[in-house]
């Protein structure tokens, strides 16, 4: 199932009446890696892998496949699949059903279906279920079945909008071992959109960061998380510190800020909040012109020194460690 073909976006526009949902975003996919979109609500990030799904129809520009424009193609004839955030299983057709249902639609005899399905089943570690109905499963495993429909199909990229947003914690850390295991198995795009920073952080090769219906940056995880461009996407990353300081706004990571007594260090603040994070602690402090930064320690190092609520800090970096932002 590995895919060699490219996705790229050029131009990208969907518009809602007056409303520009995505404004002319370029951008290409390489073939075979894991890419989340990620972003804050009404960024644009959904209304763009439904149009590259076919189920929301595109305003301006073109979705091309290996060089080829599937932008008006239906959503059977594109190369992709989609997993929806609800799952969107049918509850009287059993886990076997409900993975062959696309097979059935192509005129696929029962035999063959039921074995590409029973394969599938074998691939998500569901194959003990084939014959339960969907209300008989966990969320956990409904989302299995849910992928092993979406795969069923054989597709170049598979689309995933939010579909770890409806388990626990503690099965969401689960599921996204499992979606990693799978992509790397199947060789194929998996396309994801969150707005969750962990599991972007947790599953991406590439991160692509929107705000206000545009790419505001995209690049490897780590590059994104320690060179962020912007301060949207330092702030929206998290654990960076934005600071405006006289030659311009700069990003600095949490846990590069050091404490120090004050009028000895590049910053004096006042501590305003104190949180306890178990191997951590993060100290909130307000510093000149009414902005706020965070360091985060070990709980070692601020037990060992601790701070209260209003008491007076220095605040400093290594050099080095503040990053310059373009806006």
């Amino acid at each position: 199932m590995r895919s060699d073909l490219d996705l790229e976006l050029v131009g990208l526009t969907k518009r809602y009446g007056d409303t520009v949902a995505v404004d002319g975003i370029d951008h290409l996919f390489h073939a075979g890696r894991y890419v989340c979109l990620l972003g804050p609500s009404g960024c644009g990030k959904s209304s763009t892998l439904r149009m590259i799904a076919g189920h929301e129809a595109v305003s301006d520009g073109s979705i091309l496949l290996g060089g080829r424009d599937v932008s008006h193609l239906p959503p059977a004839r594109r190369g992709t699949a989609m997993m929806f955030q609800n799952y969107a299983l049918f509850p009287h057709l059993s886990v076997r059903d409900n993975v062959a249902f696309s097979l059935r639609m192509k005129g696929v005899a029962a035999p063959e279906r039921h074995a590409r399905a029973d394969e599938l089943l074998e691939l998500v570690d569901m194959d003990g279920y084939a014959d339960r109905l969907p209300a008989q499963l966990s969320g956990g495993q409904q989302q299995r079945v849910a992928l092993a429909r979406a795969l069923i199909t054989k597709p170049q990229v598979l689309l995933l909008d939010e579909p770890l947003s409806a388990l626990d914690p503690f099965l969401r850390i689960r599921m996204r071992a499992e979606l990693k295991r799978l992509q790397r198995e199947l060789g194929i795009t998996f396309l994801h959109v969150t707005h969750g920073q962990d599991e972007a952080l947790a599953l991406a090769d590439e991160i692509i960061v929107m705000n206000e219906a545009r790419i505001e940056q995209a690049g490897p995880a780590r590059e994104v998380f320690d060179a962020p461009r912007t301060a949207f996407v330092a702030r929206f990353i998290g654990a960076h510190n934005v600071i405006a300081l006289p030659d311009g706004p700069v990003a600095i990571r949490a846990d590069a800020m050091r404490l120090a007594e004050p009028g000895t260090a590049r910053l004096d603040g006042r501590v305003t909040a104190v949180e306890y994070q178990g191997t951590h602690v993060a100290l909130t402090a307000a510093i000149a012109n009414d902005q706020e930064v965070m360091a985060l320690m070990t709980d070692t190092d601020f037990f060992g020194a601790p701070k209260e609520p209003g008491e007076a800090v220095g605040l400093g970096w290594q050099d080095g460690a503040a990053h310059k932002l373009h806006a």
